[in-house]
């Protein structure tokens, strides 16, 4: 075996063995509640742009976009809650069966679709807070968007594949 595949073969048996053992690890739980606040507020700032037509949604964003925009950052601060909550193996689930790839289509649907004018994105900010996004464009979005579109699809393969692999691991270490 290559020494990639080799590092790829040890870090997952490491993850196995992390998500084998009871509780949370305190980074975790961190950023579980970094997740849930950030993703509130994101809704609530999005929310604001809806209801003040501020001009961030253009005529595009209909009900489709509206349920994969809210959908994903739902989805985000409920699997974080349930991490919170002492339900490991639940959020766990819920992102390796589902919630990434719902993510995944979504930022590809919002991608393709584009229902935002980022010149109107600071509107909602206090004028003295503005500039700390005032620089993203609807270029540079679109770019952000492509990451994360690549980063889910990553961790969503990569979550399917090990939350497979922990699940084999646990019910042979029960038997």
């Amino acid at each position: 075996m290559s020494s990639w595949t080799e590092a790829i073969r040890a870090r997952l048996l490491r993850q196995i063995e992390e998500e084998l053992q009871a509780g949370i690890p305190n980074d975790e739980r961190v950023t579980s509640i970094a997740i849930v606040v950030l993703g509130v507020l994101m809704v609530l700032y999005f929310l604001a742009h809806q209801r003040r037509s501020t001009g961030f949604f253009t005529a595009t964003f209909g009900t489709l976009e509206a349920l994969l925009l809210y959908g994903s950052i739902l989805y985000w601060i409920i699997t974080s809650a349930l991490l919170l909550a002492g339900q490991k193996d639940l959020s766990r689930d819920l992102d390796s069966f589902g919630g990434l790839i719902f993510a995944t289509v979504g930022i590809a649907w919002l991608l393709m679709v584009f229902p935002f004018d980022f010149a109107h994105f600071a509107d909602l900010l206090p004028s003295s807070i503005r500039f700390l996004v005032r620089w993203i464009s609807n270029d540079i979005a679109r770019v952000l968007m492509v990451l994360g579109f690549i980063g889910h699809a990553v961790a969503a393969g990569y979550s399917l594949i090990l939350r497979v692999f922990v699940r084999r691991a646990g019910a042979a270490h029960l038997q």
